[in-house]
């Protein structure tokens, strides 16, 4: 059973959040045939605040 979890800053609607989650889907399909019914994918939402890149945070940037 592959699991897979993912990152991601806040910010992205359902319907994308949704997309994302059949095209890593589909992509251990095709990869490494794995059966659908079996896989799962986590995303995980943190605020832009909790998330750092190259010593500010991403709301500091304006990400």
């Amino acid at each position: 059973m592959p699991i897979m979890q993912v990152f991601l800053m806040e910010g992205r609607t359902d319907e994308q959040k949704a997309r994302l989650i059949a095209a890593l889907t589909d992509a251990a399909v095709d990869s490494i045939g794995a059966p659908r019914e079996t896989v799962r994918v986590m995303l995980t939402e943190m605020p832009k605040a909790h998330f750092g890149i190259g010593g500010k945070t991403a709301q500091e940037l304006g990400r």
